[in-house]
C-alpha cells in the first residue's frame, strides 16, 4: 500500500511552509516516527516525522515552497526492510567531540564512498571538508548539510574557505522561508514604529563578586551555573512592575497592558538567531530562570524550539556581548514595544567618591517604541535596571534579605 504523506498544520494563520531540507533520499528505507524532513515556516524550523514504515519517494525538492494539506512524499508501506538497515534507535551512541579550532591540513577523502546526501557532499567539496571528521545525524549514518555547517562553524583553517588561486567565485542560494519573514518584519519595525534608544552603564563589580563567591555553591544546589543573563532577567521583571507601560503593545488604536513579564531571550542558533520566551519570569527564582534559560538554548541550537515557545513575548533581552559587542541599538522585537542590548564587559576607568578606579563596566542599551512609551518611562526603566543589577538583593527583597535567599542557598 502507498501511504500519501501531506504537509500538517504548524500553527493558526499558516498556510505555506517550505521544505528546509530532506534527510532521505528517495529509495531509502524508513521508519515509522522518524525524521525525514525539516519544514521552514514564516515562524519556526519543525520536523517532519515519517507516518509509517517502509520505502520512501520525495514528491518535493528542498526549498520548494508547498502549501500544508499537500502531499510532499509517499511510503511504500508492503516494502521489506533491508537487511543492512541500521535503525536510529539500534545504532551505538556516538559521543559528542567539541568542534575543532581548525581543521586539519591533511588529504580530504575521496567523496564517492562517502554516505552523504547530494547536498552535504557539494558543501564538503566546496569547502575541502574532510568527511571523517564530521558527525553524521542523518538517516542510516548520512551525512546531511546541517552536519557540514556545524562542522564549519566550529572553526576551520581559512584557507579551506577562500581560494588559494584567487578565483573570484560566488554563491548564490535563496533565503529561508524564516529567514525572509525576519527581514520584512525588521524592516517593518523601522518604518512603522517611532523607535528610538536610550543607553546607561552597570558597574558589574557587585554581580561577578557574587558569582565567583556563590557560583560553586549554587551549582552543586540547583544543578545549572549561575550565568548573567538570570540577573538581567529578573532585573527587568521587577523593573516592568514599575513601568508598566514598558510592558505594553499596540493593537489597532488599543494599547496592552500586561500584569505578568513574559521575557524572550535572543539565542543565537545554527539556523539563525531565535527568540525563545520565559513565561512569567516575574514569578521565577533566578535558579528556575537559569534552567529555563539552558533548555530553551539547547532546543534552539537543535532546532527543536516549537512555535509556542517563540510567541507571545512581552519583552526581549539581546546579549550581543557574548560576540565582543561593545555598544549597539537593538531593533524592537514586534509587537513588543521595548528591547534590551547587553553588551561585553571591559574594565573603564570611572569615578567613585572622587576617586578614579577600574571596575568592569558594561554598556546597557533600551530601545523603545515613542508610541507607546515615553522618555521619562524609558530612561526611568534603564536606571532601574542599573541600580537593582549593582545591588542584587534588591532585586526581589530591597536588601533587606540575605543574599544566599536571592539564590535560593
Amino acid at each position: 500500500m502507498s501511504l500519501e504523506m501531506k504537509i500538517p498544520s504548524p500553527g493558526e494563520s499558516i498556510t505555506e511552509v517550505e521544505i528546509a531540507q530532506w534527510l532521505v533520499e528517495s529509495g531509502d528505507y524508513v521508519e515509522t516516527d522518524q525524521i525525514i524532513a525539516e519544514i521552514d515556516s514564516d515562524k519556526a524550523t519543525l520536523e517532519l516525522p515519517a507516518e509509517a514504515s517502509g520505502i520512501i519517494t520525495l514528491k518535493a525538492e528542498d526549498g520548494d515552497a508547498v502549501q500544508v494539506g499537500e502531499v510532499v512524499c509517499t511510503i511504500d508501506t508492503d516494502a521489506e526492510k533491508p537487511a543492512d538497515f541500521v535503525s536510529a534507535t539500534d545504532a551505538p551512541v556516538v559521543k559528542e567531540e567539541a568542534a575543532p579550532v581548525a581543521a586539519p591540513k591533511t588529504a580530504v577523502a575521496p567523496l564517492n564512498d562517502v554516505k552523504a546526501t547530494p547536498l552535504a557532499k557539494e558543501v564538503m567539496k566546496q569547502n575541502a571538508v574532510n568527511p571523517g571528521k564530521v558527525n553524521a545525524s542523518g538517516s542510516n549514518g548520512k551525512i546531511v548539510r546541517d552536519d557540514v555547517d556545524v562542522y564549519l562553524t566550529g572553526g576551520v583553517d581559512a584557507a579551506t574557505i577562500f581560494s588559494p588561486t584567487g578565483e573570484r567565485n560566488q554563491e548564490r542560494k535563496k533565503m529561508s522561508m524564516l529567514r525572509r519573514k525576519l527581514a520584512k518584519r525588521l524592516v517593518a519595525v523601522k518604518s512603522e514604529t517611532a523607535m528610538l534608544t536610550t543607553f546607561n552603564e552597570v558597574d558589574m563589580k557587585p554581580i561577578m563578586d557574587l558569582r565567583k563567591k556563590y557560583k560553586q555553591k549554587f551549582g552543586d544546589t540547583h544543578g545549572v551555573g549561575l550565568g548573567f543573563m538570570s540577573f538581567f532577567t529578573k532585573a527587568c521583571a521587577e523593573a516592568l512592575r514599575l513601568y508598566p507601560l514598558v510592558n505594553s503593545m499596540i493593537d489597532g488604536d488599543d494599547m496592552i497592558s500586561y500584569d505578568y513579564a513574559d521575557i524572550a531571550i535572543a539565542v543565537s542558533a545554527p539556523k539563525g538567531l531565535m527568540v525563545p520566551v520565559i513565561r512569567n519570569a516575574e514569578a521565577m527564582s533566578l535558579a528556575e530562570i537559569e534552567a529555563e534559560v539552558k533548555r530553551l538554548a539547547l532546543k534552539a541550537r537543535d532546532g527543536k524550539l516549537s512555535i509556542d515557545e517563540m510567541t507571545g513575548g512581552t519583552f526581549t533581552i539581546t546579549n550581543g556581548g557574548v560576540f565582543g559587542s561593545m555598544l549597539s541599538t537593538p531593533i524592537i522585537n514586534p509587537p513588543q514595544s521595548a528591547i534590551l542590548g547587553m553588551h561585553n564587559i571591559v574594565e573603564r576607568p570611572v569615578a567613585i567618591n572622587g576617586e578614579v578606579v577600574i571596575r568592569p563596566i558594561m554598556f546597557v542599551a533600551l530601545s523603545y517604541d515613542h508610541r507607546v512609551i515615553d522618555g521619562k518611562d524609558s530612561v526611568g526603566f534603564l536606571k532601574t535596571v542599573k541600580e537593582m543589577l549593582e545591588n542584587p538583593t534588591k532585586l526581589i527583597f530591597g536588601g533587606k534579605e540575605p543574599i544566599e535567599v536571592l539564590l535560593g542557598l
